[in-house]
């Protein structure tokens, strides 16, 4: 293999690897602040009233017709990013359907119609760390009990995160592996694109998201860009936790156990299915505290800090992926969902 090859390959599996060097600055991405309609099919834009403390939120609203409202946690994002949308209905909907990236994006019922309540169901939006930024399409149908379908279109600014980047000069070996470690790391890249790529139609979780270390409110490193010898390398995919070795670490959320193993970049690696293509990766453990199978939640100790695989001290790699896209793990706490 031409070492412009080798490279080319070396440079995809870091991206599908998650692969995690540490370092010292973070930065997390900020939403934009423009906003974009939302429209049903072959009708005009019509948005409802949106409250006179615009400042307090971020929320968007828009009428779809049918007396079905969507809405957005945010009307624009940035590379990395977590949207929440929400659908609403006085009646109850059936055949929701959206699409997000190509892909389906899966709702689940928030609250069921009552006498006075409304039908509520819910979807977290990915935008993938490397989306090139620009305005797409999330498009949203639902059919409300004894009514015609409703039907709306919007268009979600994207915009560049602003992430810090770092130049090194390091060894050969660390931009170029060997014949049997790139083996390896090709390897451990398809099996979790097969995982990623699985989405259990079950939500598996219950309420609020958590960091998965005691006492922790905040981590870095998120979107870090590296330059090693003059290469770019792929930008890291999870949060860093610094903490001493043997440090438990729990579950973020009830979830089925998908993935126990070591794995060249992040070491001893767990994988978590939430469902709804919802999955968080922890990377680097000393031990791995559950197998395959294992049905956990936030009280389960999955596995304890430490160095393996690629790094250069203890830590917790902390991954995010919804719908196949890397986001912030830390906005999914954040959304309080």
């Amino acid at each position: 293999m031409s070492p412009r090859r080798r490279a080319a390959v070396w440079t995809a599996v870091c991206a599908m690897v998650l692969a995690v060097r540490e370092g010292t600055a973070s930065a997390v991405p900020k939403s934009d602040s423009s906003s974009r309609a939302l429209a049903p099919e072959g009708a005009q834009t019509k948005p409802t009233k949106r409250s006179a403390r615009k400042a307090a939120s971020t929320t968007t609203k828009f009428d779809c017709g049918q007396d079905v409202e969507l809405r957005l946690s945010a009307p624009a994002s940035s590379q990395g990013s977590l949207l929440l949308a929400e659908l609403r209905s006085p009646k109850p909907l059936a055949e929701i359907q959206a699409t997000w990236d190509e892909k389906q994006i899966p709702f689940w019922q928030e609250t069921p119609p009552g006498p006075k309540g409304l039908d509520v169901h819910r979807a977290f939006v990915g935008v993938d760390l490397e989306k090139p930024a620009g305005k797409y399409d999330f498009t949203v149908s639902a059919k409300p009990e004894g009514a015609d379908r409703a039907s709306c279109t919007a268009v979600i600014t994207v915009s560049a995160g602003k992430f810090a980047t770092e130049r090194l000069k390091v060894a050969p070996n660390f931009v170029e592996p060997n014949p049997e470690q790139l083996a390896k790391a090709e390897e451990d890249r398809k099996k979790l694109r097969e995982l990623f790529a699985t989405v259990t139609p079950e939500k598996l979780w219950t309420g609020r998201f958590r960091i998965p270390l005691d006492g922790v409110t905040t981590g870095g490193n998120f979107g870090r860009r590296r330059v090693l010898n003059g290469q770019p390398g792929s930008p890291h995919s999870g949060v860093d936790f610094p903490s001493p070795t043997g440090t438990p670490v729990y579950a973020a959320q009830a979830g089925r156990v998908v993935l126990a193993e070591e794995l060249y970049f992040s070491g001893n690696t767990v994988l978590i299915d939430h469902g709804l293509g919802v999955y968080t990766l922890y990377g680097h453990f000393s031990e791995i505290d559950v197998t395959p199978g294992d049905l956990v939640n936030t009280t389960t100790v999955i596995g304890k800090v430490g160095a393996t695989g690629r790094v250069t001290g203890p830590h917790l790699h902390w991954g995010l992926t919804v719908n196949r896209a890397r986001v912030n793990a830390l906005q999914i706490v954040a959304l309080g969902k």
